[in-house]
């Protein structure tokens, strides 16, 4: 299938509007809350200081992902409440999310691995993205994950 044609935003918290941010916030919690049926706290504290990359299609938040910045040299920047909207689902936007996710990573850390915690089923999928796991499989929130990384980008000499 054809991905669907769509922008890419890049916004601090204070950066998105109400109205972005309520649709943000509602997508999150319709798949990783209710969806998964998992009750977690959404409202954890990072989003303060978070980058918040969206694919959007016209005012349609198609997807998104929580970028936390990196805490000093050598730590990774993180990827995280990476969602796709479920009506959209199928249409390779998990793809188009990371290759965006990933090259914001390294364009504005270009020192800095890249980390998640990954959904663990989810483990060939992150693999594809230059991920490799780096812990053994732990329970979060009731949902298994592991612990992966992407190492910096080979630079040319």
């Amino acid at each position: 299938m054809v991905p669907l044609s769509y922008t890419v935003d890049l916004k601090g918290l204070d950066e998105l509007s109400a109205r972005e941010l309520y649709d943000l916030l509602r997508m999150r919690v319709d798949v990783f809350v209710v969806e998964q049926n998992c009750p977690y706290p959404e409202l954890d504290g990072k989003d303060i200081d978070a980058l918040h990359l969206r694919l959007m299609d016209g005012g349609e938040l198609l997807g998104s992902t929580r970028i936390l910045k990196p805490y000093g040299e050598q730590h990774p920047a993180k990827i995280g409440r990476v969602v796709v909207s479920p009506a959209h689902r199928g249409k390779r936007l998990g793809d188009a999310l990371m290759k965006e996710s990933v090259a914001a990573c390294e364009k504005l850390f270009p020192e800095n691995p890249v980390a998640l915690s990954a959904q663990a089923h989810l483990r060939r999928f992150y693999e594809s993205f230059g991920f490799v796991k780096t812990s053994e499989e732990y329970l979060e929130d009731g949902i298994p994950h592991i612990d992966m990384v992407r190492q910096l980008a080979t630079r040319p000499a």
